[in-house]
């Protein structure tokens, strides 16, 4: 319902804006002394010894922040760099932090997007509530780069390159503050990153296109790859911050879907409610995020949709050619 007040007018907004616009601006005022706090010095921020570079966003939700932090971990790995990922751990519940993620770390402890990463890339990725607790665990791992998955708004830790994820359909919403719209920062901080990123919709002036391309469905199972379109009657479901938007990429592949289903963003996923859902249809497909929390007690019948973030080759090498003259 919160969602439909901050993109889509609902009344419920008008109803409750004297509550929703207090609780607002006290979101405002608190978001605007910390930052300035640690921008005039009165409170300190950690800068490290090698690149850090934020990928974020202004607005709650996802927006596909975790696609491009995995398309600049593989385009700077291609060109023979070590990067790190560093994340908050948003879900887990690790025995300590910092805590870094080995390939069976699972959601539990570190999150479900930290181990989507590792499984991608194989790069170093460290979690902890405090990101700069993680960028020093990366740094004694030896990496060149270190990528924040969000962290936009975390000025506790300084960066050289900042990008921010837009949605390029639903925007910025009624352009508030969190709870009355959905602004974790103002409009205004657009003008002051490096690179404005537009996921889908139509990019605006400064904002660089992107598109997040679906490849074949992948069997939780046995990792057989096949065409979405030649799966029937499927049951689609994600747990991840807009899941309309998951559905809608399976509508323009002609999947066959009888059922969606959509959860909250990080939900922890028990077997007997994904189970449930295999009621309404013959297979079950959902997101690459939320495979990584079913893995463990998923069926033969049971597929993921990876995708790839996709960007025009000339701004995708003006992006990687900024990134690595920091380096320089």
């Amino acid at each position: 319902m919160i969602e439909k007040i901050w993109f889509e007018n609902h009344f419920l907004g008008k109803l409750l804006w004297p509550l929703l616009w207090s609780l607002s601006y006290l979101f405002k005022w608190i978001a605007t002394k910390r930052k300035s706090d640690y921008q005039s010095g009165k409170k300190q921020s950690y800068r490290s010894s090698v690149p850090v570079v934020v990928v974020g966003n202004i607005t709650a939700g996802g927006n596909g922040k975790t696609p491009v932090v995995v398309w600049l971990v593989e385009q700077l790995q291609l060109k023979g760099y070590k990067v790190g990922v560093a994340s908050r751990g948003y879900g887990g519940k690790a025995p300590y932090y910092p805590y870094l993620l080995t390939e069976t770390t699972t959601p539990d402890i570190s999150g479900d997007e930290p181990v989507l990463i590792k499984q991608r890339t194989k790069a170093e990725v460290a979690v902890a509530p405090v990101r700069s607790e993680a960028v020093r665990m990366l740094e004694q791992q030896g990496v060149d780069f270190i990528i924040t998955d969000d962290g936009l708004q975390h000025y506790a830790l300084q960066r050289d390159i900042e990008f921010i994820i837009i949605d390029g359909k639903r925007r910025f919403g009624n352009q508030h503050y969190i709870p009355l719209g959905p602004l974790r920062e103002g409009v205004e901080r657009l003008s002051s990153v490096d690179f404005l990123i537009c996921n889908g919709g139509e990019p605006q002036e400064n904002e660089v296109s992107m598109r997040l391309q679906p490849s074949e469905a992948i069997n939780l199972i046995t990792g057989e790859r096949r065409s979405v379109s030649s799966l029937s009657n499927l049951v689609a479901f994600a747990g991840i911050g807009h899941p309309p938007r998951f559905f809608e990429t399976l509508n323009q592949l002609k999947a066959n879907v009888v059922h969606t289903q959509g959860f909250e963003d990080h939900k922890a996923f028990v077997q007997t409610e994904i189970e449930q859902l295999m009621k309404y249809g013959d297979q079950l497909i959902m997101t690459e995020k939320d495979a990584v929390k079913c893995q463990s007690f998923a069926q033969s019948s049971w597929w993921y949709l990876p995708v790839d973030a996709q960007f025009p080759e000339e701004k995708a090498q003006q992006i990687l050619n900024k990134i690595i003259e920091v380096k320089e």
